[in-house]
């Protein structure tokens, strides 16, 4: 059974693994995550740990399987991880779902979201659920010293009301 719920204080080390799990194979096409793997563990350890209020978490079976966030309260989905052991079940599907509503029901028009454009698999699911690429970036990683190149995807969302802007 999927369950969606909000991230509790405490789940930073739990959360964070999972995000470092999606965050490996997602880097696998880059490649050189191994010299980076300490680093995003901290840096996803730290995100979470101060920023649990904007998470949202998807579970199957009572297991945590992945979280989503929207560090501003935006329509900017900041990160998006399912744990490869629960790829494929549907819960990227509901976890998106739920954020997409959570943007709408605070009166954004559009999601969106970026990550490295040779994530073919995340590109993928975001333009299955109807998201488009609307922009490439390229920027130099310190990390990983070279540059990387992004794209960003958004996607229109259906918001309460008519569609007017107000009264004529």
């Amino acid at each position: 059974m999927i369950h969606i719920r909000n991230a509790r204080d405490g789940e930073a080390a739990l959360l964070s693994e999972i995000g470092l799990r999606a965050w490996q194979k997602a880097m696998a096409s880059i490649g050189e995550s191994d010299a980076m793997v300490d680093a995003a563990r901290s840096a996803f350890f730290n995100f979470v740990e101060s920023s649990w209020l904007t998470i949202t978490v998807v579970e199957c079976n009572g297991h945590v399987a992945g979280w989503a966030a929207r560090e501003r309260f935006d329509e900017t989905i900041s990160d998006f991880w399912i744990d490869p052991a629960f790829a494929g079940h549907g819960l990227g599907s509901a976890l998106l779902g739920s954020i997409e509503r959570d943007i709408s029901d605070h009166g954004f028009a559009t999601a969106m979201m970026q990550t490295h454009s040779g994530n073919v698999e995340a590109i993928g699911f975001f333009q299955k659920h109807g998201y488009a690429i609307h922009w490439l970036s390229i920027a130099y990683n310190p990390k990983l010293d070279r540059d990387v190149p992004s794209v960003g995807l958004s996607k229109p969302i259906e918001t309460e009301g008519d569609g007017t802007y107000g009264a004529f």
